[in-house]
Parts: C-alpha cells; structure tokens; sequence
C-alpha cells in the first residue's frame, strides 16, 4: 500500500497485480509506504476504509481516493499458480509444483478450498463497508500504459519500473469444462475486472 498525502491518493495493493514493482518505483514518494505484513501491504478496501481512511478522516478532516489494479480473472490464478510453484517453496504445502493449472483452479472452487488454493478474491477485495467509499481509480492490469499516465500526471513525476516477483513459466491451459465452470461460478470476478479500465 502506498499512500500520497498531498495528492490524496491511496494505491491499494491487490496480490499478484504488480503493486510489488509499483511499490519499488514509488516508495521515496510516498508519504506511508506497508510493504508488511501482507495482510497490510494488500489491505483490501473495508480494511483500508476501517483503520488508514479513518486516521485521515479523524485527524486532517479528509479523505484519500482510492485506486488499484485488478487483473483478469484466469489470468490472476494462472499468476498465483505459478508464483507457488517456485523452487524455493517445493516442500511447502501451498506448493502447487506438482499440479497442474487445470487441478488449481479445480481445487479454487472447492468450498472450503484447500490451503494451496486458499488465496482470496480480486472481487472481495473491492467490497466496501456499508457507510465506506470504494475505490474511485480501478485499472485493469493489462492497461499498464493507462496506470503509468494516471500515476504519472496525478504524482507529477517520471515512473519506471522495473520487473518484481518474476515467477516460473508453466502450462496455464484448462480443459473447456473447467473454464466453463469457472466463469459460471464466478461470474462476480469476471464482473470486477469488466468493470475496470
């Protein structure tokens, strides 16, 4: 999460949308960098709305807009998928180094998931408390260009960024049936990312 005072703009950090390469570039920026724990650095929006929005509602009289990334749906586990397959996390029981994507996303929609599968949701992410403010900037991922020029004239400075969290390449296919009932059984993530720009 990363947070600009004077341009009352908090950047919520959605898991596996880039924000770790965001946060690398703009951390001498920002004015409130939670780069940990992860349930900090990816506080969702009821949970930014709740504690950080609340300090700045109660001490300065203000709020911050809220802007983040959302990516598309498949694309996101494929990013997860992958991201737990590293060398690194082998013998880890989120490890999914031996499945494959299609027994990923399987296992996703189990209920309850198992712990390798276990990880959240983009649309949940974005859900408000009742009296809350939801995010006012949301991008999709692939629209890397349109991020850069919202941040870049909303901050006033030049952003380069460089690559973070580089994961291993795998196969991401899935089996007709398998995306099938995916998007027909979460029609709410697919509605999240649509609804980007």
């Amino acid at each position: 999460m990363l947070v600009f005072y004077k341009e009352r703009l908090a950047f919520l950090a959605v898991p596996k949308t880039g924000s770790t390469a965001y946060h690398a570039a703009l951390q001498d920026r920002a004015d409130l960098v939670i780069t940990g724990p992860p349930d900090l650095k990816h506080a969702p929006v009821r949970r930014y709305d709740r504690f950080f929005q609340n300090i700045f509602r109660k001490m300065y009289d203000t709020e911050m807009e809220i802007m983040a990334v959302v990516r598309e749906p498949i694309d996101w586990l494929g990013s997860w998928y992958k991201f737990r397959s590293r060398p690194e996390r082998l013998n880890h029981p989120h490890s999914t180094h031996d499945l494959s994507f299609d027994d990923f996303v399987q296992a996703y929609m189990q209920t309850p998931r198992p712990g390798f599968a276990d990880i959240g949701s983009q649309s949940q992410f974005f859900r408000t408390r009742n009296n809350g403010v939801g995010a006012s900037h949301v991008f999709k991922y692939e629209n890397q260009d349109k991020i850069l020029d919202f941040l870049q004239d909303r901050l006033g400075t030049e952003i380069s960024l460089t690559q973070e969290n580089v994961s291993p390449k795998r196969d991401l296919s899935l089996s007709p049936e398998t995306e099938i009932a995916f998007r027909q059984s979460h029609a709410a993530e697919f509605a999240c990312h649509d609804a980007a720009l």
